[in-house]
């Protein structure tokens, strides 16, 4: 609680550090005002995070503010529960910061255990040949792949079909995310479950954030 506090704390004196160089000498008005602006999105981020949560987990719910090289992609990534993240700081902030990206995640894992997703049934694996072969929740997937680091995007090229969402670092893993009507193609066409209510649930979670991406988080 304390290194938590301190950490806090620190974040809050260089918000407060970043708003006084904003008035030093003859600056514009509109350097002014993005200080202010940055401020006030990191200010919103770190004012919603509980008492449990740092501002490292805050942030790796943003997408792209934790790159994730090519190299440190490949090998085998099995499920680890939901994923969630935000495409910007503002919309995390928008939406209620951490404490909304862990309800999303919450909320996802009530539909993924109806599902049946599991570490041994659900996995991809990325080759440095640009292939990978992926199974969700032991049906079988396989194509081309590839991965920008600039902007975490990533593709997938398969014959049952071709989808694009990003790649992330997060704590202990990676997380790989979909906008919520992709991630309900993949489950929809790798589980033969166009009718099921679950599926309907998590299309529902979605509705309430903008710029929320979902899917899973992996570990190798």
């Amino acid at each position: 609680m304390k290194k938590i506090t301190l950490m806090i704390a620190g974040a809050a004196l260089l918000l407060s550090g970043c708003g006084g160089m904003g008035t030093m000498g003859d600056t514009s008005s509109q350097a002014t005002s993005t200080t202010l602006s940055t401020g006030s999105v990191l200010g919103g981020i770190l004012g919603a995070a509980t008492d449990g949560e740092t501002i490292g987990n805050v942030l790796s719910s943003v997408i792209g503010l934790d790159k994730l090289t090519s190299k440190q992609l490949l090998g085998i990534w099995r499920y680890d529960g939901p994923g969630c993240a935000f495409t910007s700081q503002s919309a995390l902030a928008k939406a209620g910061g951490e404490v909304a990206a862990t309800e999303v995640e919450k909320k996802l894992e009530v539909q993924y255990k109806k599902l049946g997703f599991t570490r041994s049934n659900t996995y991809i694996q990325f080759e440095s040949d640009g292939t990978f072969a992926a199974k969700l929740d032991g049906k079988s997937w396989s194509g081309t792949y590839t991965f920008d680091t600039a902007t975490s995007q990533l593709r997938l090229q398969g014959l049952l079909l071709n989808l694009t969402g990003y790649a992330k670092r997060n704590g202990s893993g990676i997380s790989i995310l979909f906008e919520s009507k992709k991630l309900l193609t993949l489950i929809q066409t790798l589980s033969a479950m166009s009718g099921n209510t679950t599926i309907a649930s998590i299309g529902e979670i979605s509705k309430n954030y903008d710029g929320v991406r979902l899917g899973f988080d992996m570990k190798q």
